[in-house]
């Protein structure tokens, strides 16, 4: 079983930047990807970032690269998203999400674990 915590959302203004952690415990070496989706109010849940343990590439979605850049540290079991340039429509819940999976996957389906969320709030 694994257990992801998120910490680090706020309320950040138009070209702000924030740092989202993702604190992951339990049985997670190996192939192990871990990604970073968001979901803004009323709309459906769409994949930001992903990376794995074994560091077998990052991938980003369109609409944040460039932007953000998605991070682990081995070390202490966490992963990272750095979010510069923040826009307004970077408002949204964000979420950390792990599974077994040997690359960075963009697929909601591929992974088996789920955080709680944190909310991040871009001011115009």
């Amino acid at each position: 079983q694994v257990q992801l915590v998120e910490f680090g959302g706020g309320l950040v203004q138009a070209g702000g930047s924030l740092r989202l952690s993702c604190a992951a415990s339990g049985r997670t070496s190996g192939n192990f990807a871990m990604g970073w989706f968001r979901q803004a109010s009323g709309k459906e849940r769409m994949f930001v970032a992903a990376t794995t343990w074994e560091g077998k590439g990052t991938t980003y979605a369109d609409s944040v690269e460039g932007r953000f850049t998605i991070s682990r540290d081995n070390a202490k079991n966490t992963v990272y998203l750095q979010m510069n340039s923040l826009k307004p429509e970077d408002t949204a819940v964000y979420v950390c999400a792990g599974g077994n999976y040997v690359l960075p996957t963009t697929r909601p389906s591929d992974y088996k674990y789920w955080g709680q969320g944190t909310q991040v709030t871009v001011s115009s």
